[in-house]
């Protein structure tokens, strides 16, 4: 099997594997790192997205042979202790339900407000829609991209959006 030099999170690891491996289960396979999460298998659901050179990918769908030389970031790797701002709103809004699909959901946020401070409603659907959540927290994600951005949320008189 050839070897892959790969970073994640700012460290250097040497992967032999075979060229299609997806990402994620070197990831959580090789790394262990488990933050990461196996959802469809087929770059559907968004549980699996990491960051690659900054830009949100599904690593359940993406070989490491495409990877290689690439800095890739993980839900690990944002923060250690839960301190980046959208993790500190998820917190403070009370997103996860489940949880199951939270690492995509956040680190699809991440990179929409690295390439977008101060996104609208229509710009966070369209950063968010491929990232599934099952128990229907999208207008707490909603809201935490907006507190993390520093973006008043308004809601009606039922507390919805």
């Amino acid at each position: 099997m050839p070897t892959y030099n790969l970073s994640v999170n700012e460290k250097k690891y040497a992967i032999n594997a075979d060229a299609q491996m997806p990402l994620l289960w070197v990831i959580r396979d090789i790394v262990g790192l488990t933050g990461t999460k196996y959802g469809c298998g087929i770059a559907q659901c968004g549980a699996c997205t990491v960051h690659l050179n900054g830009a949100p990918i599904r690593s359940c769908s993406f070989p490491i042979s495409a990877v290689e030389g690439q800095p890739v970031t993980t839900i690990e790797g944002i923060s250690s202790n839960n301190t980046h701002p959208v993790q500190k709103a998820w917190i403070a809004e009370q997103v996860p339900q489940c949880g199951y699909c939270q690492s995509g959901q956040i680190m699809s946020a991440v990179a929409l407000l690295k390439t977008n401070a101060h996104p609208t409603d229509a710009d966070i659907d369209a950063a968010m829609q491929g990232n599934i959540c099952r128990c229907g927290t999208y207008p707490r994600i909603r809201k935490a991209i907006k507190r993390a951005a520093g973006i008043p949320f308004k809601t009606n008189t039922h507390g919805n959006q």
